[in-house]
Parts: C-alpha cells; structure tokens; sequence
C-alpha cells in the first residue's frame, strides 16, 4: 500500500464516532477547511483540516449522537440524537437549538411509541433546499422539518411518513428529488421530495389547504442483499444506489422501476469487499467521490478502498487503519478524505484502540475511473 499517509487530528471523539462530513460554508474567504463530527459522547466536534487543529466541541445535551447532516453553503450543522432529537448547531454563533423530535406527538404515535426506541438515526439535508432536513429513526418515521422553524410549525414535522422498520441509513439525491432509507427488514424506501411547494405549505394558515403533499413514498422494495444493510447511498447522477451489508459486500442497483433512466441498460450487480481469509467484515459507510463519481467503502477490518461501479474495477487501498472504519467523508473537490477509526463492536464488547479521525491527500489515479477497452 503506497501513498500519502493518513494524518490523525488533535482532540478526537471519546466513544464510538457516527458521522463526519465537511462543512461548505458559505464565508468562501475563509481558508478553513472544516470537518464535523459526531461520536457517542453526545457531542459534535469541529476540526480544521487544512491546518489539521481542533476548533471546538459542543455537547449537544441529547445523549449519544447517532447522524449528522449539513445543508451545502451553510455554517449551520444539524445532529440527530439517542432522544429522539433533530438539534441545529450554528457555527458562527456557536448556539444550538432544537429543530423536532421523533416519538414527539407524531402522527400515528401511540402512548407506547413515545419516549422508546425513538433515536434519531439518519439525518440528510435536501440538496436543493437551504431549510428543508430530513429525519428518519427507530420509531419507524420519515419527517421533513422546515429549520426556519415559523411560529405555526416550530418542532412540528412539515411532513411525516410511515417506514416498515427502524432506519439504519439515509442519502438524498444531489438534485434534491428523491430521498432513499433503509430500514431494518432490508427494505430500501423511496421518497419523491417537491421542496418547491414547502414555501407555500408553510406560509399558509389555511388548515384546509390543497397544496400538494411536500414528500410521497414512490416505492419500497427488498435489497439485493440478504443480510443487514448498514449503509446506503446514491450515486451522484443519481441513477443508481450502492448499498453495503453486515456480510461484506456492496450492491449497485439501478432505478429505472421509479422512472430514473438507465441509457446504458446496466444491469445490477454485489461484490465481495473488507473479507480476510476467511473473516467477513461489515461494510459501515460508503463515500462517492465528488468529481468522478467513484467510491470509497470503509470496512470492519480497518482498511478503505477505492473502487469504480462502472467498469467494476478495484482502484486503490488507501489506507488500514488501527480499528474499525465507522464512517467517510471526500472534502468539496475529492483532493482529500476524512476516516474515521472507531470500533463498531462488530465482534462484541472487548478492548479496542481508542477513536481517531485521520485525514488524508487522495490522489487523482486512487479516484479516477478506469479506461475499460471497447
């Protein structure tokens, strides 16, 4: 394995790490390069990449952390919380605030729904929408929150769905259309998202008013998995879907069946990744790169792993890394990924290496789709 080395930032989370992601603010004078994320000791924590320092943690006052997401050119970071919690952080004020909860007075929650198994688990922000956040958990809801938070909804959901099971993951579409969670059960739920008609539901104080519904669940349907999902993304044009599983492998399913075209006719495929000899590691996150559209995959078994969906072709291992690989993030221009090293107990309660987020140059033939010979 070859390549730039992966650097560790100061002042890591001190339990278990759930998310990161670069922050695209808005202050594009700023030469910071800012990387969230969130941990199981219940706070968020901001670092910045580029002079690899530590600029602040805030307890979010929730518990654990279990999702995080921030909406593109906004100082603004949204965690989702063990309680049930959606919360804002801003960061130019460094202020929190809570947005909604899930298992709170949702629509079709029974007495015995609230305050259990309610944890926020999957946050996304609508690509094409500055306040539109979307929430899944283990209540088994789907909510659309307005952050603006008006006087007539504050903490209410603008919209809220049914899923079949607890959600263990979320992407949106980078043209803010669509929205897919996987549930347990291993069912992937399809969200058809109209961000533009939100203006017009939240302004109005016409109970009985015929806007159309902001989100409509288009399809559910099995993974082509047979065991657990763990992650679950979209490709960035949108045509297809990677999943990773518990049992070491990646899927790349196509859209066709809700309308998304396939002009290649590519048909869906799984292979076999994060497997030594005869251990097989779950795969708990995949990153697309943002500028060739291949991906990263981080496994249990500590390493990263480049790869191209099209030509079906391994690029590179990036790195191996003391512990397990929790979660991924490329920055804005795919020159640099975030990793972070934190057990994941895919083995049980025993002694680990202690969490670290490492940050690391990628260099364009590690990312770079392969020529595939006509």
């Amino acid at each position: 394995m070859s390549g730039p080395e992966p650097i560790s930032l100061p002042n890591p989370p001190n339990d278990g790490i759930t998310s990161l992601q670069y922050i695209d603010k808005t202050n594009s004078s700023s030469s910071q390069q800012l990387l969230a994320s969130t941990s199981w000791d219940g706070a968020l924590r901001l670092h910045d990449t580029s002079t690899k320092t530590h600029v602040t943690t805030h307890v979010m006052e929730c518990g654990p952390l279990l999702s995080m997401t921030s909406p593109s050119s906004s100082s603004k970071v949204f965690t989702g919380g063990i309680d049930g919690s959606v919360r804002q952080f801003d960061i130019e004020t460094s202020t929190a605030s809570l947005i909604g909860m899930h298992g709170a007075n949702s629509s079709g929650s029974s007495s015995d729904d609230v305050n259990k198994k309610v944890a926020c688990s999957a946050l996304s922000a609508i690509h094409d929408s500055s306040s539109l956040i979307a929430s899944a958990g283990w209540d088994a809801k789907f909510h659309l929150w307005d952050v603006r938070c008006s006087t007539n909804n504050k903490h209410q959901p603008v919209m809220t769905l049914d899923l079949p099971g607890k959600a263990f993951g979320m992407d949106t579409s980078l043209d803010g259309s669509k929205v897919v969670v996987a549930t347990s059960g291993r069912k992937n739920c399809f969200i058809d998202v109209r961000s533009s008609s939100l203006l017009a539901v939240t302004n109005t104080d016409k109970e009985n008013s015929q806007q159309p519904p902001i989100a409509n669940m288009i399809l559910q349907r099995d993974s082509s998995l047979k065991y657990q999902t763990r992650c679950i993304k979209f490709f960035p044009s949108t045509q297809g879907i990677a999943i990773g599983s518990i049992e070491g492998r990646v899927a790349i399913e196509y859209l066709t069946d809700i309308g998304i075209s396939n002009p290649d006719n590519k048909k869906k495929y799984a292979f076999k990744c994060h497997r030594v000899n005869d251990t097989i590691y779950p795969v708990n996150d995949i990153a697309f790169h943002p500028i060739y559209g291949t991906f990263a995959t981080g496994g249990a078994d500590g390493t990263v792993v480049t790869w191209d969906g099209n030509s079906k072709k391994k690029l590179a291992s990036l790195a191996k890394l003391p512990t397990s690989i929790a979660c991924l993030a490329f920055n804005r221009d795919g020159t640099e990924l975030a990793m972070a090293s934190s057990y994941t107990f895919e083995e049980g309660e025993r002694d680990h290496p202690r969490e670290e987020i490492y940050v690391r140059e990628i260099l364009e033939a590690e990312v770079k789709p392969k020529v595939v010979a006509k």
